[in-house]
């Protein structure tokens, strides 16, 4: 018996690699798209964008299991029915039950993964994710382009002519505090400061100019440091337990994320029963409607797990789980087990 489960194993995991590898590949490009797009906001590196899509890794494994697990789970009971195995095991006396038992177990393990992910690597890699834009968004060098007019530094309205590496020329700064009074800087040259949560602009060189109603006054300096106390705030990373019982959203809407996760983790293990019932044939009488099981599978799943995120409360889950737990072994021993 235990080879036979080996067997089965080695079997699922080469069909689930075949079908992952290629998900994972076509939904890691619509996060490299969806993080390109920032370029427009920030200014970030290849390196940068190699780091922000590992952040979103454990989103994609998280989206990607579930389907490429059905989609294995029947391509692997369909080949071994329609190569006869599954007959062969059958006249040694293997009850179907009994086969599909090292199935449930990977089903278990996947379904443990995907918890694992969501509740736990899932909310650590979005604040990541989150810090980094927020830390790039408060480098003021991200707005700054030269020989374009009406970029902001904080309450600063700015001008730069030329950039030389981190370095700034001929820059000009006007500030309108309140109705009465303005103020105007000019400077030769200047860079970034970065310290912490808090971006400065240190000027080298210039003149300052304060205009009021009835007076004009002017200054001149060697440095003087221009602080953006817009962007102050730094990015509080929140643990995992406040993550999910102190969040920014609604409690509500907290909960039904949590039942999304909830029943999508469960996926792998609730399909077993249910993709047995179609997969497990008999090639001689039955027709092989894979791809069709898939589909109706996983969109069976999925229009479950976005109701629960729509409508859904604890009670409604538990009745859920507890139904399809139900339908699938009630078709698994209607169509299969009552046979084999």
């Amino acid at each position: 018996m235990v080879n036979v489960k080996g067997y089965i194993s080695s079997n699922f995991t080469k069909s689930f690699l075949m079908i992952f590898l290629p998900f994972f590949i076509i939904i890691s490009l619509v996060f490299f798209v969806k993080i390109s797009a920032l370029t427009s906001k920030i200014q970030i590196s290849f390196a940068e964008l190699i780091l922000l899509y590992s952040y979103s890794i454990p989103e994609i494994i998280f989206y990607t299991i579930p389907l490429s697990f059905v989609a294995a789970l029947a391509n692997v009971l369909i080949n071994l029915s329609q190569g006869n195995e599954l007959i062969a095991l059958y006249a040694l006396g293997l009850k179907a039950k009994k086969i599909l038992s090292s199935l449930l177990l990977l089903g278990l393990l996947f379904s443990l993964l995907l918890a694992s992910i969501s509740f736990l690597a899932m909310p650590l890699s979005k604040q990541f994710y989150k810090a980094f834009k927020e830390e790039k968004k408060n480098e003021a060098k991200l707005n700054i382009i030269p020989g374009e007019l009406g970029q902001k530094f904080g309450d600063y309205y700015m001008y730069v002519k030329e950039k030389t590496g981190d370095t700034f020329h001929d820059i000009v700064i006007y500030n309108h505090t309140n109705k009465a009074d303005e103020q105007f800087f000019s400077s030769q040259t200047g860079h970034i400061n970065n310290n912490e949560n808090l971006t400065s602009l240190l000027l080298h060189k210039g003149y300052g100019y304060t205009y009021a109603k009835t007076k004009l006054q002017q200054a001149e300096y060697e440095t003087m440091e221009v602080f953006d106390r817009s962007k102050s705030q730094g990015f509080q990373f929140q643990s995992i337990l406040s993550y999910w019982s102190e969040g920014k959203e609604s409690r509500e809407k907290v909960m039904h994320r949590i039942l999304f996760y909830v029943f999508t983790s469960l996926i792998p293990l609730l399909s077993v029963y249910l993709v047995a019932s179609f997969t497990m044939i008999n090639p001689r009488y039955q027709q092989n409607r894979s791809f069709l099981i898939i589909f109706v599978t996983t969109l069976f799943f999925y229009v479950i797990a976005s109701s629960l995120e729509k409508w859904g409360n604890p009670l409604i889950l538990v009745l859920t789980i507890s139904a399809v737990t139900i339908l699938g072994q009630w078709l698994f021993k209607k169509r299969v087990a009552k046979y084999f």
